[in-house]
């Protein structure tokens, strides 16, 4: 049921990995017979609209966009100006400066009409959510252009959110799963469920398919998903390796180092809980014991993360351990090849 509404050939889905994930990773992927994707909630509808045509230009098959629905940021004027305090001397360690205040760097498809108007007007094969869901007449008007629309879900009460909302295949990211998690309130308790628990569990309860994501990495991955009874896979961390990756030459290196066999979940780096690599920033973080609490509202914070990596990269010593390494806890399994290769080996592995 799932691969013919996606019009893909194979149960597997790139993961759409903002600023990681780019057109030329998802064209290869989805010539390839799977779902590619790419990740949109970091720039605006002008700079989807480029995503999605870049797209176009290397392949015709499925493309899944993906955008943010947090809500709005709140901004606090004095907690932002402790926090760019708070890591004055890491960027001090940088012989550099940090910003003098901090701004919303994403806007939230919740409340953003111009890149709505864009998706109904390309007309992406998926739309999918990360954070929750928007209001129900955004769901309509994507359904409306044709648009099938997926949401990923850490829960069942997400899931069934989700569905009553109007999507019509939940991605159940498991606690495993690198980046950003995708609870709808990140200050809510969570229960941190496992990706094959959470995939049996929705398996079992939702009317619609599940895609199983989170630590993922191989064609056993996918045949134990599937078994559980998810109707197809979603693998990041697998496709960070790729040459069609964005990721840089630090990123690239701590995935095959060491670090890759230790993962930790932050907020220190955007300021909302993302499963990371071990690096600076998240050891900053635990070693000075910095609560939740004292965090700006994502992606406020964000703001001052990417300040930070970017004065890491450009000192002379190229220190990359401030990025946003994100990656699962399947990051030691991660391969390095073409994402079109990348494809045809999970698919025979399976």
């Amino acid at each position: 049921m799932l691969l013919p509404l996606l019009e893909i050939d194979h149960p597997l889905v790139q993961a759409p990995m903002a600023g990681i994930s780019t057109p030329a990773m998802a064209a290869a992927v989805a010539s390839a017979g799977a779902l590619g994707s790419i990740g949109v909630g970091a720039t605006d509808a002008a700079g989807a609209r480029k995503m999605i045509a870049a797209f176009r230009e290397q392949s015709k098959r499925s493309l899944n966009v993906n955008v943010f629905c947090h809500a709005p940021a709140k901004a606090d004027e004095a907690r932002q100006a402790r926090w760019i305090e708070r890591l004055r001397p890491e960027f001090a360690q940088q012989s550099a400066t940090p910003p003098a205040k901090l701004t919303e760097i994403y806007r939230s498809f919740l409340v953003d009409d111009d890149m709505l108007a864009a998706f109904v007007a390309e007309r992406p094969k998926v739309v999918s959510f990360h954070f929750g869901i928007p209001s129900t007449d955004r769901v309509r008007a994507l359904r409306d252009a044709g648009i099938v629309v997926l949401g990923s879900a850490t829960s069942l009460a997400e899931a069934r959110r989700l569905v009553d909302g109007g999507a019509q295949a939940v991605v159940a990211q498991g606690y495993e799963a690198g980046g950003h998690r995708g609870m709808f309130d990140p200050d809510a308790a969570d229960d941190r469920l496992g990706t094959f628990a959470l995939t049996r569990i929705l398996a079992r309860e939702l009317p619609v398919p599940v895609i199983a994501a989170g630590g993922i990495m191989d064609g056993a991955g996918i045949s134990a998903a599937l078994r559980l009874g998810a109707a197809a896979a979603q693998l990041g961390t697998a496709f960070v390796l790729c040459p069609e990756s964005a990721a840089d030459e630090g990123y690239r290196r701590a995935m095959t180092s060491d670090a890759a066999h230790h993962t930790v979940m932050t907020r220190a780096i955007s300021g909302r809980p993302a499963r990371c690599l071990a690096n600076r920033f998240t050891g900053w973080a635990a070693t000075n014991a910095v609560s939740d609490a004292e965090i700006p509202d994502y992606p406020i914070a964000y703001d001052l993360g990417k300040a930070l990596h970017a004065a890491g990269k450009a000192a002379a010593g190229k220190d990359f351990g401030f990025g946003a390494q994100w990656a699962g806890q399947g990051a030691p399994l991660a391969r390095s090849l073409p994402a079109a290769e990348m494809v045809a080996k999970l698919v025979a592995e399976t």
